[in-house]
């Protein structure tokens, strides 16, 4: 096998699996460990592939902040049918956290409680949106203005969570990694979330499919701290099933959501 072929090799590989370790790809290819990194290292630098931890992956997992109006465009109707499903969770006279990021502005479009409910939000859109609805007491958090989110962060924020216990947190995220846990783009929303973990008697982390496999810049938390994920039926049948036997509920949306429940 020559120099090209062991290259496509390694990408056919890739493409079926989404990542493969060094140490497995030197045992198919019948080369060495040395050998494989050389490849590796070529193939990214072609921008066909990323390497991390031992291992390569089909794509750049690192992800950069954008403003909230360029991402309000993508994954429209993803985000439609998994804002409506979180609306099933929200029970009579409940109180609850609602986080930043567009899905939860998609959320908030579809909230219409038949009897009062409590929102505490850091998102001023999700605020407005829901301000217009009688039977919605929203509590909108202060603190420093993030302007990519619209969104309040800070120690501010935080305080205020500390008179509050609601029995569930909305909330969106920049990256799910089945080992790294769950992230932002963002250092000082990270904290807020993680302060808003800390007064939920449940986490509900809405996303659509293309956040998995990816990491933000900020840690927020491990996986064990989610206790639910809802998500479109794009969702990779691996993540599925790690995020199942990490013990969390995953909700499928979508036309293919029966095929993918384990």
């Amino acid at each position: 096998m020559n120099l090209n072929e062991r290259h496509t090799q390694i990408l056919n590989i890739l493409h079926n699996q989404g990542s493969v370790m060094v140490t497995d790809l030197a045992e198919k290819l019948a080369v060495s460990s040395v050998t494989i990194r050389k490849d590796l290292t070529y193939l990214e630098e072609q921008k066909l592939l990323y390497r991390t931890h031992g291992k390569a992956i089909l794509i750049d997992p690192y992800i950069n902040n954008r403003h909230v109006s360029e991402k309000e465009k993508l994954f429209m109707e993803e985000k439609r049918l998994i804002g409506i499903e979180a609306t099933k969770l929200i029970k009579p006279n409940d109180s609850i956290l609602i986080a930043s990021g567009t899905t939860m502005h998609a959320f908030a479009r579809h909230i219409n409680p038949k009897e009062n409910l409590t929102v505490i939000t850091s998102a001023l859109t999700v605020s407005s949106i829901l301000s217009k609805n009688k039977r919605i007491d929203v509590i909108q958090l202060g603190g420093f203005l993030r302007n990519s989110s619209v969104s309040t962060v800070g120690d501010y924020a935080i305080q205020m969570l500390n008179d509050f216990s609601c029995s569930k947190l909305f909330m969106g995220v920049d990256g799910l990694d089945l080992d790294y846990g769950i992230t932002t783009t963002n250092a000082m929303e990270a904290l807020l979330n993680r302060a808003m973990i800390e007064i939920s008697q449940k986490v509900i982390v809405l996303t659509d499919s293309s956040k998995f496999d990816k990491r933000g810049f900020s840690k927020i938390c491990d996986n064990d701290h989610v206790d639910q994920v809802i998500t479109d039926d794009k969702i990779p049948r691996k993540i599925l099933e790690g995020l199942k036997e990490q013990g969390i509920e995953v909700t499928v949306v979508g036309n293919k959501h029966h095929d993918l429940i384990v």
